[in-house]
């Protein structure tokens, strides 16, 4: 019997080959299909990790599971392969457009679209100690640590709040993301979150790195971000600012020409804010209640890959 916020069997059977196997005697993992509706369960609706129901079983499991695949990195492969997959059997969408010239289609436009959302921080999620965790094995960790601020918490005028920089392809579903302080501008995360954008191809070849187009609100409109997207041969399609945009007409021809903007192609760009809707269904997300930054993002991976999951496999019309 599947409950709410559970893996459905087609769904169990996408993941089960990508979790870690158990290892020698006196090592086994408990059941990984119910420590990880554990994880959802929390991720879902948000309460204290205590205050579990005891069906998952004892609750330190379940967050030692989800604290340690946080920071090896498992939540992101289960991600990471779960977008191979996708890629190999459709690379665009099926909302993917056809790009033509004179009526005569030529190939298929990879488009992704930009957008950053406030998580407002619970205050249990304050109080994180200032030196990063031993255990916290990826590269490069106090140059991160430095980079996003501690544990990328910021004062805004919302209070202690967290950002979260997204990028989403056409089909709403999350690519890649940063996070940062609540204060931390959108323009200054463009370049980063774009060159954090990975997709891994099945057998050989290099990731998928540069799309055909991104999409982004006025907030992304600077000199610096359209000339990075120019050297890389990626279509713009951001909102001018009336700002920027009187600048450059009181300047007469020293201002140049106007960057190019394609009107129904900034329609499409909602897919993001549609991404950022399913994703904050969870209240974890809409709320960050973790200290550590390692295991915020892997809350947030595990609320893609149930994304990704549904964009897969099609839920039952009913459950208990």
């Amino acid at each position: 019997m599947v409950r709410r916020h559970e893996l459905t069997d087609e769904q169990w059977q996408k993941i089960e080959a990508l979790l870690p196997a158990n290892g020698k005697p006196g090592g086994q993992w408990a059941d990984h299909r119910t420590v990880i509706n554990g994880v959802l369960f929390r991720a879902r609706t948000g309460v204290p990790w205590p205050d579990l129901p005891e069906r998952y079983g004892p609750w330190q499991t379940v967050y030692e599971r989800h604290r340690r695949w946080s920071a090896d990195g498992t939540w992101q492969q289960i991600l990471t392969e779960l977008q191979i997959e996708a890629d190999a059997t459709d690379p665009d969408g099926t909302l993917a457009k056809d790009v033509a010239k004179d009526g005569v289609p030529r190939r298929r436009e990879w488009a992704v679209n930009i957008d950053s959302t406030s998580c407002r921080a619970h205050q249990h999620a304050a109080g994180a100690r200032r030196r990063p965790p031993r255990d916290f094995p990826q590269k490069g960790a106090v140059r991160v640590w430095t980079q996003r601020g501690r544990e990328a918490l910021g004062r805004s005028r919302g209070g202690l709040t967290c950002k979260v920089h997204l990028l989403a392809d056409d089909r709403a579903r999350p690519l890649t993301w940063q996070t940062s302080p609540g204060q931390r501008g959108d323009s200054p995360m463009f370049i980063p979150v774009l060159e954090g954008l990975r997709i891994r191809r099945r057998g050989p070849g290099r990731p998928r790195s540069r799309p055909d187009r991104v999409r982004g609100d006025k907030a992304y409109s600077s000199y610096d971000n359209r000339a990075y997207l120019r050297r890389r041969g990626i279509k713009a399609t951001i909102a001018q600012p009336e700002d920027q945009r009187a600048n450059r007409q009181r300047k007469g021809q020293a201002g140049g020409r106007p960057p190019a903007f394609d009107k129904t192609q900034y329609r499409r760009r909602s897919a993001v804010e549609r991404c950022v809707s399913k994703w904050k269904q969870h209240r974890a997300v809409a709320s960050r209640y973790d200290k550590r930054d390692y295991i915020f993002n892997g809350t947030l991976t595990v609320a893609a890959i149930v994304i990704w999951l549904r964009d897969t496999v099609q839920e039952p019309s009913e459950t208990t």
